[in-house]
């Protein structure tokens, strides 16, 4: 019997690694339910008309009401403005990059209310959590099958404490 080493070489590595995956398998983390492609109409911010020409003016979008101005009035090859015609597609809107839409979480029983709607949204754990909670959060998280944006946040261990 002659056996095509490179076919071997091949099934033996794929066993080993099926093994070792399967010994690794720990939890699978949430993926989104549906990913849809995010597309946006306009990359850049809208800034505010004649930011440049003065310092005063700051560059955070303001409406002009004057009644001679020209960006007002719609002319071309002047700042755009700002309209309906701008928004994101309703079925995308506030969706993150990872597929999922974000859920601020300050504690363990907020979390729970995502156990149903893992494959929607994931956990952000807001800024002002201890590091105590955080790490019940977490857990409680992995649990659940819930992802977090930022689950690794203030995680370090407390051994120098």
């Amino acid at each position: 019997v002659v056996v095509n080493f490179s076919c071997w070489r091949r099934f033996m590595l794929l066993s080993f690694l099926g093994i070792y995956l399967r010994k690794l398998q720990v939890f699978k983390m949430a993926i989104p339910l549906v990913k849809h492609n995010i597309i946006k109409k306009k990359k850049n911010k809208f800034l505010r008309n004649q930011y440049d020409r003065k310092i005063t003016v700051p560059t955070s979008w303001r409406r002009p009401k004057g009644i001679d101005s020209r960006c007002r009035r719609k002319f071309k090859g002047v700042t755009l403005m700002p309209n309906i015609g701008y928004g994101s597609n309703k079925k995308t809107r506030h969706t993150l990059p990872n597929g999922f839409k974000k859920f601020l979480v300050h504690n363990v029983a907020e979390l729970n209310m995502l156990m149903m709607h893992n494959r929607v949204f994931c956990g952000e754990i807001a800024h002002n959590v201890s590091t105590l909670k955080r790490k019940a959060i977490v857990e409680r998280a992995a649990q659940l099958n819930v992802a977090l944006t930022n689950g690794a946040a203030r995680m370090r261990s407390q051994e120098d404490e």
